[in-house]
């Protein structure tokens, strides 16, 4: 598709990367095909190729409106289109220009800021998301059951190792998960113990930048990225091999480091170091002899692979085939490629449409029979965790209990 820039994006970034993104889409339509929203809803607007059309008709002088911003805040940002895509087209680059100038000039109710303000300013710091966990889990069972089933139990996070091995990785420990499961991440460190490598983290460190950026506020979420890479550069300096997350959805925000500080001048070689040195666990553990683990298990277990993974990281399988060879047998699923209706605050702020893609996921999850749900980031998990009738924990964590030690 051609595009005639308006002059207010004329000779601007955000107008030559929406030029280029859009001159890539042949308006064939296979990314519908792919695209949650657009197979519950048929509408055409609710699906990527829409979605591109009504960007497009703003960067040719168009102006945002609230209906507008109603179809991009029903984009899960799954990027299954980009995975079904036969043209590469890089949809996300341009629904975030596109939901950053639709919050700029089509204004949100008072109540909407207020939510948003809200879920910022507390689930991105998680020297406030542990302690509130910790208040809510004690009085857990004396809350309706709504509420109980949005609150995980209490979980210990077990011996740290201690060993000092001569490859050393430092990880990301994130925002939500260290209060919400703190177990995922020290069980990471145990397995890669077992490998030879030691973990280090960071305490400085904070909230990846996935949460305010997501909700187009892409200025607060670039200060988060500036206080990491302050925070880590040490740590590249003192030789570690790599940056690695647990969370998919933190890898896939680090890894786009380089792209969203790309015009920052102090910042933007280091944002792309970052960026390279960035791992997800899995990409690790594959590279590694895993026969050293001397994994018993005969588990029957059901992986659901988060979009952040699969399509964001393009990491389709990955963990599949660690599993495999570790001997767990895994059962099929029916659509994998489908999000499960977590999507960070998706589940808060479109809970109609999320509800329904949670049951059709655990649908298809069930019919495999398997023993318990296995996933790789925390967001999945827990909205997995939410409704599911089988216990759903981190992969990583599956692999910890069942090394023989």
């Amino acid at each position: 598709m051609h595009t005639e820039l308006s002059p207010q994006f004329t000779n601007t970034r955000e107008g030559e990367i929406a030029r280029q993104v859009i001159a890539k889409c042949v308006h064939c339509g296979f990314c519908n095909a792919t695209c949650p929203t657009y197979q519950l809803l048929g509408d055409e607007l609710d699906g990527p190729r829409g979605r591109i059309y009504q960007i497009k008709q703003v960067f040719e002088g168009e102006q945002p409106t609230k209906e507008l911003s109603l179809h991009l805040d029903r984009c899960l940002t799954c990027l299954n289109c980009e995975s079904t895509c036969p043209s590469g087209v890089q949809y996300h680059k341009l629904l975030d220009i596109g939901r950053n100038i639709a919050e700029q000039q089509a204004s949100r109710g008072w109540f909407e800021q207020l939510q948003r303000w809200g879920l910022k300013t507390f689930l991105s710091h998680r020297q406030l998301v542990t302690p509130m966990m910790r208040m809510a889990q004690l009085f857990r069972g004396l809350m309706p059951a709504s509420i109980k089933k949005s609150i995980p139990t209490k979980q210990s996070r077990g011996v740290w190792p201690t060993n000092h091995h001569a490859r050393r990785m430092l990880l990301l420990d994130g925002c939500v998960q260290p209060g919400m499961k703190p177990l995922t991440n020290s069980a990471a460190a145990r397995v890669l113990d077992k490998l030879g490598i030691s973990v280090v983290r960071e305490s400085s460190d904070g909230c990846c930048g996935a949460l305010s950026f997501h909700l187009n506020d892409q200025q607060q979420a670039k200060q988060q990225m500036r206080r990491n890479i302050d925070a880590w550069w040490p740590h590249l300096e003192a030789g570690v091999e790599a940056i690695i997350s647990t969370a998919s959805g933190c890898g896939v925000m680090v890894k786009d480091y380089a792209d969203v500080l790309a015009d920052d001048q102090q910042y933007s070689e280091k944002a792309k170091a970052i960026a390279e040195l960035t791992k997800d666990i899995s990409q690790v553990l594959l590279e590694e002899n895993l026969e050293q683990l001397q994994v018993e298990t005969k588990q029957k277990i059901a992986f659901h692979p988060p979009c952040t993974l699969q399509h964001g990281q393009k990491l389709s399988g990955v963990v599949e085939t660690i599993l495999k060879r570790c001997g767990f047998d895994l059962t099929p699923i029916v659509d994998s490629h489908l999000c499960c209706g977590s999507a960070g605050t998706y589940s808060i702020f479109q809970k109609q449409l999320s509800a329904q893609l949670l049951e059709n996921k655990l649908s298809s999850i069930y019919a495999g029979k398997p023993e318990l749900i296995a996933t790789a980031n925390i967001g999945c998990q827990l909205h997995l965790e939410s409704a599911a009738e089988l216990p759903v924990i981190h992969w990583i964590e599956l692999l910890d209990q069942a090394i023989n030690r």
